[in-house]
């Protein structure tokens, strides 16, 4: 596990600030991306928590993807990286109130292809309000490595969309 990064205190200082919450949805991560936001003090404040969805058919029942998505493109495809970010959303309301911001990481961790996806092809998703974004990543590197760098990505999307209200590249 990474030690805290200063991005992920400063993403969770300007959530604590803005008093604004986020829910994770997690494929290839695993769970590595809530875990490293919660490792800084104060997190409880506004990390609603984290769903992995780890099988394909899970995005479909706990986040609400569209199973006709799912079986058309599968699970690495910048739709479905925008659909797991809202419905985590939804799926951690508190008192009926969905989380602010969703974020979710889709993707080819290795060691081989995934629906003709290549290893490190992975797609980010984000939901603000009504908008949401994906963002394509190619990462190269071992399985651990391609993991690491995409919870690096994601803490740095989270904060671009935050103070620019939207992520510096989506698809």
């Amino acid at each position: 596990m990474p030690a805290p990064t200063d991005a992920a205190a400063g993403l969770i200082a300007t959530l604590i600030a803005r008093q604004l919450t986020i829910a994770v949805a997690e494929s290839l991560t695993g769970g590595l991306l809530v875990a490293e936001l919660v490792r800084i003090p104060g997190a409880s404040a506004v990390v609603a928590g984290g769903v992995v969805a780890y099988q394909t058919p899970i995005k479909h029942t706990q986040l609400g993807v569209d199973a006709a998505l799912l079986a058309e493109h599968g699970a690495v495809h910048p739709e479905v990286a925008r659909q797991m970010a809202s419905g985590v959303r939804t799926a951690l309301a508190v008192d009926g109130r969905p989380a602010d911001i969703g974020i979710a990481t889709t993707g080819v961790a290795g060691p081989s292809e995934q629906d003709g996806q290549a290893v490190g092809t992975v797609y980010l998703g984000l939901s603000l309000g009504d908008q949401s974004h994906a963002i394509r990543l190619r990462l190269s590197g071992d399985r651990a490595g391609i993991r690491a760098q995409t919870v690096e990505h994601a803490i740095e999307a989270v904060s671009q969309l935050m103070e620019n209200g939207k992520p510096e590249s989506t698809e």
